[in-house]
């Protein structure tokens, strides 16, 4: 028999073998995500926040009061899952990860006003708020696939970007070589040198911070182009983890968030 905490559980949490009832759940929860989003955005508007304000507010109140109770149910019925069976401590693990902070933060900032904190601070937990589109990723099959990705190349993204930074110091501790006579103010350190260098790898090129020597623009240029192929490693590393999960048929099971078996689609 079904009990109501397992009812509530399977209702919650989103699976592709999913019912009516927790379509239902799902499509009101991802409508109310996106309306806060399009409510944070329209709210930066002088004019419309004049104009729409008490609506606003009515808003945000049916929101905290919706993520409120969203999360002490999915607290109180997480037990469900044998990760988390222990009626304290499971509660205590799942609290602890980052979509149930992501959760807590969804409604957190909206009691944190009533606090005899400065304005200035409230703001930024208003801000806060926007932590509820992330919410939304828990029902989005692809960003549940990039999880995966992560997971299994991290060690490969770990050292693409130790290798990174190591460059970066390379070519900053040159550029300050080359430049430090002639632009002082710019190149005289290497930590200095280093906005330069982070502009350059990353294409991004400001233009505030230049070498004028010749010796400087020659390396700049070679910096430039290596730049392309540096940041073309964790970039490679991801779309290959991506083909190999696409296109592995291990790839295609799934482990059910109910009861814990693996199941193929």
């Amino acid at each position: 028999m079904t009990t109501l905490r397992r009812r509530l559980y399977l209702t919650l949490e989103p699976t592709e073998r999913g019912g009516t009832l927790e379509r239902i759940f799902e499509i009101i929860l991802i409508t109310t995500i996106i309306l806060n989003i399009v409510a944070i955005i329209l709210e930066s508007i002088p004019e419309i926040e004049a104009q729409y304000q008490e609506i606003f507010d009515h808003f945000e109140l049916y929101s905290v009061i919706f993520f409120t109770v969203e999360y002490v149910a999915r607290v109180y019925a997480i037990v469900e899952n044998p990760k988390y069976k222990n009626s304290v401590w499971g509660r205590w693990q799942y609290i602890k990860t980052p979509m149930a902070v992501v959760d807590l933060l969804a409604f957190l900032p909206f009691y944190l006003t009533f606090l005899p904190i400065d304005l200035r601070f409230i703001r930024i937990f208003r801000l806060m708020a926007l932590f509820r589109m992330f919410k939304i990723t828990r029902y989005m099959q692809a960003m549940i696939i990039f999880k995966k990705v992560i997971a299994e190349r991290k060690e490969q993204l770990v050292l693409s970007f130790i290798f990174i930074i190591f460059i970066l110091v390379i070519i900053s501790f040159f550029m300050h070589l080359a430049e430090r006579e002639a632009q002082p103010d710019k190149f005289g350190s290497i930590p200095e040198a280093m906005w330069w260098g982070m502009a350059t790898l990353t294409t991004v090129g400001y233009g505030d911070v230049v070498p004028i020597t010749p010796l400087g623009k020659v390396l700049g240029g070679l910096f430039a182009i290596a730049g392309v192929a540096f940041l073309a490693l964790p970039a490679g590393i991801l779309s290959s983890g991506f083909f190999e999960l696409l296109h592995n048929p291990q790839s295609k099971k799934h482990t059910c968030p109910h009861c814990g078996k693996d199941f193929h689609e």
